[in-house]
């Protein structure tokens, strides 16, 4: 970093932030950077270059990829259309306020195209054009001059001040034609050039106490630009001892956060000669507008003040150049080097370059932002660490030029985690340590990774049978955890057939609410459960899926009257019951048999004597059906007895059938009578008693399995008949007899 040595004027520079680990992986950060130029002075949206050609890329490209400039700062000093690919001035450029005395004037910046990743190091050069004259910081000039100098003596002036560089800037000084003095040019290592009043005749203060010339700077262009100031010449009497100074070169160094007023250094000098002679003041010799502003020279005492702050990021050094003059005009040179000491007293920037949000969560490695750091200190106050936190997916790579990446370390889930609040902090080497921290929230859009899932993997629902057509019986309900339309479920029915009919036939489901209805009647006694799959599909694409098993159970309703098996009511000749004369109380005589196509307590049956021929004579046992006699037979009891019995089941309402028993009297039974123990009687019995009630038993045993046997024998005879004419089953015909068994009890019920 180099300012002027005469006039402390800064000279712009490019820092470099160091971070850590910046130089591994980076490539391509050597290569040559694009050069543009343009005139100072240009109109706004001036043409600069065609960005596309200097690339080699299509026109399309550059919006394809994302194609941005970047200035440091955020200065848009350019802006890119991307329908032409032309690189356009934003503003007016001003090369002096850019770039001040530098040559040439080199603006920086990179062009960042973003899908792929890539960064293009360029450069503005920023042409002069002379648009300013030479100026002088003093109007007027007074050098007062012994009479008794000799010729060749030479006195130096004040130069001017011209702002454009290189051959616009100043190149020659004149002075008004006397007999007195010439113009010498003398120039310094960096170009600068300084005029010198050399004397060429004797001065004679009686003859002419004051000369009046002109001295004019030009610069270099044709024609010139120009600029006069007044040099009084006041010829003295002899002073013969010049002001030496204690130094010829002061050095210090003062802090950047000096205050105001505060004392950088004090000069002295010895001057031998007596009264007015030795009498002192100190002056700026060549100072620019500068030094000038930013310091303050004590005349009489020469000590150097602060007059306004300095800043290290803006100009590191000052050199002053010191004129002390005695009374007699009479003077002596020395040279302050002053060298601002740099403060961390800027904390680190960062500037986002782009920004993608949200992003898919399935995306593996993703640029998530682009973005800049700097810091304005230098040395270890300059180098920064950059940062984000340590529970975050995220990662930050390190690009060319300051730039880093942030990136994902892996596939992301939405479900989990819908945002992530991320905070860069940057933070410098310095002492004390400085920082800032930029936040940045990231939005993770939703993929369709998730089916949707069922509150339950098998639902159990209940239908009263005779149900309404279109009766909601029950619901399903599935949840997806992503989000919109990869979230919105909807139901359907899977295929499989129950039974003779088809699942449609029985059962509709709700595609948006997984609401299940009862298409058609059930009868518990056709089908008493089914079970089929629903299946939730999501919207995403492609769709997930998943199924839950749903059963349904049909519940029995007591829509069915008991059946009489035994004895037959079919119209056909009646049945009857033959009872001997001869028997005792509680002889059996019958038993009725009947059935109930319904379930549980709906078929839990009970019998009922309603009617008889001689009330007093039979009585029927309620549980089983089994017809006995109440008391002996005498012989006034009528031949032809009938009875009506009732057959009520345990539903509710309970339904009932009747059934009627025709029994017959006789006589001529050898043995004419079983004769049945009577649980209160206590009489012995002998042993032929025993042997013939064994052999009745055993007979009436018989006979009623052969009744029961020849009629599940017709049924399911009439049933293969049926089937072979091929109808169908249908739940509200016939009771199926294979769904029947005999209990031990003597009543039928369904298994």
């Amino acid at each position: 970093v180099k300012t002027d040595p005469h006039e402390g004027t800064m000279i712009p520079q490019q820092r470099q932030v160091l971070f850590l680990l910046v130089l591994l992986g980076v490539s391509g950060a050597a290569s040559e950077p694009q050069q543009f130029s343009v005139v100072e002075e240009m109109e706004r949206g001036s043409f600069v270059a065609n960005v596309a050609k200097a690339l080699g890329l299509e026109v399309g490209e550059l919006s394809n990829r994302g194609a941005r400039v970047i200035f440091k700062g955020n200065k848009d000093y350019l802006q890119l259309n991307h329908r032409t690919g032309d690189l356009l001035l934003r503003e007016k450029l001003d090369r002096e306020e850019l770039c001040g005395p530098a040559e040439p004037c080199v603006l920086p910046f990179q062009i960042l195209l973003e899908k792929p990743f890539q960064i293009v190091m360029a450069e503005l050069i920023v042409e002069d054009i002379n648009d300013h004259s030479p100026a002088f910081l003093n109007t007027e000039m007074v050098l007062k001059v012994p009479e008794n100098k000799s010729p060749g003596t030479v006195f130096i002036l004040e130069n001017a001040q011209d702002l454009d560089v290189g051959n616009n800037s100043l190149q020659n000084y004149t002075i008004s034609p006397n007999s007195h003095f010439h113009i010498q040019i003398r120039g310094d290592s960096e170009g600068r050039k300084y005029p010198e009043l050399v004397l060429d005749k004797i001065l004679d203060r009686e003859e002419q106490s004051e000369i009046i010339l002109t001295l004019t700077a030009l610069d270099g262009e044709s024609p010139p630009r120009s600029g006069t100031a007044q040099v009084r010449v006041l010829v003295v009497d002899i002073n013969d001892n010049a002001p030496v100074f204690a130094q010829p070169r002061y050095e210090v160094q003062i802090p950047e956060n000096s205050s105001i007023g505060s004392r950088v250094v004090t000069v002295s000098e010895t001057d031998l000669d007596a009264g007015n002679n030795a009498d002192i003041s100190y002056t700026f010799l060549h100072a620019s507008e500068i030094i000038r502003k930013t310091f303050q020279l004590s005349e009489k005492s020469g000590e150097l003040y602060l007059k306004e702050k300095i800043d290290f990021e803006l100009i590191q050094s000052y050199t002053i150049n010191i004129q002390a003059t005695d009374g007699g005009s009479l003077s002596g040179k020395c040279t302050i080097i002053i060298q601002v000491m740099d403060l961390n007293d800027n904390p680190p920037e960062l500037t986002i370059s782009s920004l993608t949000s949200p992003i898919p969560e399935n995306s593996l490695e993703t640029a998530v932002a682009v973005f800049r750091v700097s810091d304005l200190d230098s040395g270890e106050n300059g180098k920064v660490v950059c940062s984000i936190q340590d529970d975050l997916p995220f990662a930050l790579k390190p690009s060319v030029e300051n730039f880093y990446t942030l990136v994902t370390e892996g596939a992301l889930d939405r479900e989990s985690r819908a945002d992530y609040n991320i905070t860069i902090t940057v933070t410098d080497l310095g002492s004390p340590r400085l920082k800032s921290e930029h936040y940045i929230k990231v939005f993770i859009s939703d993929v369709n990774d998730s089916p949707p899932v069922f509150t339950q993997r098998a639902y159990k629902l209940y239908l009263q049978e005779n149900n309404s057509p279109a009766l909601h019986i029950g619901s399903v309900s599935a949840s997806d955890r992503d989000s919109g339309i990869n979230a919105r479920v909807t139901y359907s029915l899977l295929p499989p057939e129950i039974g003779e009919l088809p699942l449609f036939s029985y059962i509709s489901i709700n595609s948006d609410n997984g609401h299940l209805y009862a298409l058609r009647s059930l009868d518990y006694e056709a089908i008493q459960a089914f079970q089929f799959n629903v299946r939730a599909t999501d919207g995403g694409s492609p769709s997930l899926s998943s199924q839950a098993v749903v059963q349904v159970l049909v519940e029995d309703e007591n829509d069915n009257s008991p059946f009489v098996l035994y004895p037959p009511q079919n119209g056909t000749a009646p049945c009857n019951d033959l009872v001997p004369r001869a028997a005792e109380l509680g002889y059996l005589v019958t038993k009725v048999v009947a059935v109930d196509r319904d379930w549980g307590q709906n078929s839990w049956l009970s019998y009922q004597l309603l009617k008889a021929t001689d009330p007093g004579l039979f009585t029927l046992w309620a549980h089983n059906g089994e017809v006995r006699t109440a008391r002996p037979i005498s012989d006034r009891d009528a031949i032809k007895q009938k009875l009506l019995v009732l057959v009520k089941d345990n539903g509710q309402p309970p339904l009932s059938t009747a059934a009627t028993l025709n029994v017959l009297l006789v006589d001529g039974f050898s043995e004419p009578y079983i004769q049945l123990p009577d649980a209160t009687k206590e009489e012995v019995q002998t042993d032929s008693l025993t042997t013939y009630l064994v052999i009745s038993l055993a007979s009436v045993s018989c006979l009623f399995l052969f009744s029961v046997i020849m009629f599940i024998a017709i049924h399911l005879w009439k049933r293969k008949r049926d089937a072979n004419d091929g109808s169908q089953f249908d739940p509200n015909g016939p009771f199926p007899s294979y769904l029947v068994d005999v209990s031990g009890t003597g009543t039928l019920s369904q298994n």
